[in-house]
Order: C-alpha cells, then sequence, then structure tokens
C-alpha cells in the first residue's frame, strides 16, 4: 500500500469518527480498507449518516452478509456470535469501508433492516436471514431465498449438522416431493496415509 492511499484511509477514519462520534464501537485499517464497527442501537442512524453526510456520501450498498463467530480464531466465543457485515462504496468519493454491527442477542439475533438505506439490502438480508436464521427488523419480505420453504434449521450456522435435519425424496404413491428424518448415518472418515518405504529419504 502506497504512502497516499496510507494518508487517504487515515483521513477516512477521521471522517468517519467525526461523522458517527460515539456510534462507533470501533474503526481500524486492515487489509487495505477501513473496517468500521458500530452500536446495533444506532446501526440505521449510522448508514444513514454514512450515506448522507457530505464528506462521505456512500451512494451504494454492495455486499451484506451474516457470519457465525462462535468459532473464530479457534476460540470459543460465547457471547457476541452473530454479526452482519455490509461493504459500502463512495462513487463520488472513490471510498470503500467495512461497516460491521454485533446483534445484541444470540438466541434471537435481530438487526433492523436498512433497506430504506440503501433498496440492494433486499434480498441480501433475506440470504443472512435463510442461512444465519438473522431477523432484519422491518423488512418487507422476510423470507427463505435459498434453501426450500419446509428447510429446518439455517445452514451457515456453525452448530447445524452436516446431514442436516430432514431429508427431501419423491413418493410415487403420494406423487409428490416428501420430507423425512435424515437417514444418513454421521461418521467420521480418517484418512489413509500411504507412502512408500524410501519416502523423504527415510532408511
Amino acid at each position: 500500500m502506497t504512502q497516499n492511499q496510507t494518508l487517504s484511509l487515515e483521513k477516512l477514519s477521521a471522517d468517519l469518527a467525526a461523522a458517527l462520534g460515539d456510534r462507533i464501537v470501533e474503526c481500524k485499517v486492515a487489509f487495505g480498507e477501513v473496517n468500521l464497527t458500530v452500536k446495533a442501537d444506532s446501526y440505521f442512524e449510522s448508514c444513514t449518516i454514512l450515506r448522507d453526510h457530505e464528506t462521505l456520501q456512500f451512494e451504494q450498498l454492495i455486499d451484506l452478509c451474516g457470519l457465525d463467530r462462535s468459532e473464530y480464531g479457534n476460540e470459543l466465543n460465547e457471547s457476541r456470535r452473530f454479526w452482519v457485515v455490509c461493504q459500502l462504496l463512495s462513487v463520488s468519493k472513490n471510498m470503500r469501508v467495512r461497516l460491521k454491527v454485533c446483534c445484541p442477542d444470540d438466541d434471537l439475533p435481530t438487526v433492523v433492516s436498512v433497506i430504506d438505506v440503501w433498496s440492494s439490502a433486499n434480498w441480501y438480508e433475506r440470504e443472512a436471514f435463510d442461512l444465519y436464521g438473522i431477523v432484519f427488523e422491518g423488512h418487507p419480505d422476510l423470507r427463505r431465498i435459498l434453501t426450500d420453504y419446509g428447510f429446518v434449521g439455517h445452514p451457515f450456522r456453525k452448530d447445524f449438522p452436516l446431514s442436516g435435519h430432514v431429508e427431501m425424496r419423491y413418493d410415487p404413491e403420494l406423487g409428490r416431493v416428501v420430507y423425512q428424518p435424515v437417514t444418513i448415518e454421521p461418521r467420521e472418515i480418517t484418512p489413509r496415509i500411504i507412502r512408500e518405504p524410501q519416502y523423504g529419504g527415510a532408511k
């Protein structure tokens, strides 16, 4: 990263701090991008400021996704499990920022929808709801988007079983698709390592 790029990111961090104030939990530069974490109760307000403030003008939401950080960095996190991460772009200022917010309740992860700030959040929030079970308050059509309507659970959660909870098959007698308990038995596969006698120069 060049010196000019570093100075530009430092200026953006200062502008974010001035515009958002105590709404910020953390603001740091990592991986060549400003990473901004805001409080859950000021998430919607922060997004509105990021879009409308004259020194920021993040007009576009490029991506929004959920995160399950229950086993992040080889450590078990018993709280602050579910997060929402937004990738924002300011076309007029030629700047990017990664916005993060933590869902306060792990049992029912909930944050306010930002569809009224960026309409592109619509299907992204539905995806995060479908895969992680994150509820976006105020979303006009919060339903599954990738899995089947009868799907049980949220498959990107780290405690979701690899075999799933139910399986689907076509029943020729009923003439329709039916759900039934999973018939695959969970098993642990231990790979066999076969080496030649002289592998690695061994004698």
